[in-house]
């Protein structure tokens, strides 16, 4: 038996994880879930619980995890990603192991006992520790003590019953594919050959990508200063390089300096799609509509370079989050003119602080599901609703109509969103260019699908895998 105040040792190849769900951060980075000293398994357990509690009610994984306390959040993380990528087979199999559920913080720590513990050769511990640290956890929480009996009870008949109770919920699509019903469906109808691969893609985890700041050095170059510290790389597109095991930022040569950033790799395709062709060295007006936290415009003027007559303007319409901007841009040591305002109301903000001059590119990063971004922020899949899916459309032909009088004449605009959902993306398009005769589509990748390389147009050396999903279409105004 294991001892409720023990200091228990993760198995081999436990999970990591950090929090967010935004597509320009990376939300593994090394997050070791072992229990640091003077912390009992137990106690990480009760924090799992009460952040997936949180997530169930509606806060996103930043928030759940921001109220963790600050010694169990690295455990904590890494957990609890990885009860989110098998939360519908854990709520599969309480079901069978109870008719009704028991009170919310109860049923959080149960499901999350057993979504650690329902695949033995991937559990974190084994999972008779899980259990018996589990209601350890039960016993001593003021929400869950009067539940502690019947949470042993359930996960002791679930060791002892385990292959019967799993191979009863292998026909749920939502056990099978971790993924609300109604998102499997939508992946059928949007993609009929590859939903499976993307739902597959969605619950792996997800590699540490960096970008090379291209002003300060090469991707060879910083391959071998990783190579120095033992860590070893593997390049991807024209400035990506995918580490092998993540490593916190703090650790990254030159990081501090601005030699590198965190950015996946479908998300190093906005600068170079935008800015190929164009002449950097003349005076081109830049807008990156929704900018923060300034990873894509940090991008813009790395790629254009020190000797470009560039003028970039990054619009982000939350204060808060354009505080980040400024702070991204600082580290890099490059220059924008960031103006708080809502790149939907051009009225606002474009005559006043852009002299009412059109740009000769706009990055229009929108808002959207973030449902390409799910293998790195496996919250998402939880929190959204079939019904958000046309809203944020709304939204992103608000955002597209807005824009495209910004645009001279001969000018582009890149739209993009982090969804693989067809409504934000082709249909979108489609939409825009049925009612805008005065543009049309140059050379795009489309719609780019985590862990699927069968769209070779925009990364012909990724793997599968090996960036998240995506959607890019760049769009040419008719010239005057």
């Amino acid at each position: 038996m294991t001892r409720a105040g023990s200091h228990q040792q993760p198995r081999h190849g436990a999970p990591a994880g950090a929090p967010g769900i935004r597509a320009s951060s990376h939300a593994e980075l090394g997050a070791d879930p072992r229990p640091a000293v003077g912390i009992a398994l137990w106690q990480q357990l009760a924090g799992v619980a009460s952040a997936l509690q949180a997530i169930r009610a509606g806060q996103s994984g930043t928030a759940a995890l921001a109220a963790v306390d600050s010694g169990l959040r690295p455990g904590v993380q890494a957990l609890l990603f990885q009860v989110l990528r098998s939360l519908g087979r854990a709520e599969a199999l309480r079901r069978k192991l109870v008719s009704r559920a028991p009170p919310p913080a109860a049923d959080a720590l149960l499901c999350a006992a057993l979504a650690l513990s329902w695949q033995p050769e991937v559990a974190p511990y084994e999972p008779f520790t899980l259990v018996n640290q589990a209601v350890e956890a039960a016993k001593r929480g003021v929400a869950t003590r009067a539940q502690a009996s019947f949470v042993n009870a359930c996960l002791r008949r679930f060791l002892r019953e385990r292959d019967a109770l799993v191979a009863a919920t292998d026909a749920d699509p939502v056990a099978r594919w971790n993924h609300p019903l109604w998102w499997v469906k939508k992946l059928q109808k949007d993609h009929p050959t590859h939903w499976e691969q993307i739902l597959q893609g969605n619950n792996a985890h997800a590699p540490m990508i960096l970008r090379v700041n291209a002003s300060k050095g090469t991707v060879a170059q910083y391959q071998q200063a990783l190579a120095a510290m033992n860590v070893d790389s593997s390049s991807v597109g024209e400035h990506g390089l995918i580490l092998q095991q993540p490593l916190p930022v703090t650790e990254l040569p030159g990081f501090a300096q601005g030699m590198v950033s965190v950015q996946d790799a479908a998300a190093q395709l906005a600068a170079p799609l935008l800015l190929q062709g164009l002449d950097l060295t003349q005076p081109l007006r830049v807008l990156d509509a929704c900018a923060a936290p300034g990873g894509k415009t940090a991008h813009l003027l790395e790629y254009a370079g020190p000797s470009s007559a560039m003028q970039v303007t990054a619009l982000e319409v939350d204060s808060v989050r354009s505080a980040r901007l400024h702070e991204t841009l600082h580290r890099i040591g490059l220059h924008a003119q960031v103006l708080v305002a809502d790149a939907a109301r051009p009225q606002d903000w474009w005559q006043q602080h852009c002299a009412g001059v059109p740009f000769d590119a706009i990055l229009l990063d929108a808002p959207c599901t973030a449902s390409g971004i799910v293998r790195r922020h496996p919250d998402v899949r939880w929190l959204r609703r079939e019904t958000d899916i046309a809203q944020l459309a709304v939204q992103q032909a608000r955002l597209l109509r807005a824009l495209w009088p910004l645009v001279r004449p001969g000018g582009r605009l890149l739209y993009c969103t982090c969804s693989v959902f067809r409504a934000e993306g082709d249909a979108q398009v489609q939409t825009f260019l049925a009612h805008h005769t005065d543009a049309r589509l140059l050379p795009s990748p489309g719609h780019l699908l985590p862990g699927n390389d069968t769209n070779h147009r925009a990364v012909p050396d990724n793997a599968a895998g090996e960036h998240d999903g995506f959607f890019y279409a760049l769009l040419q105004k008719a010239p005057g």
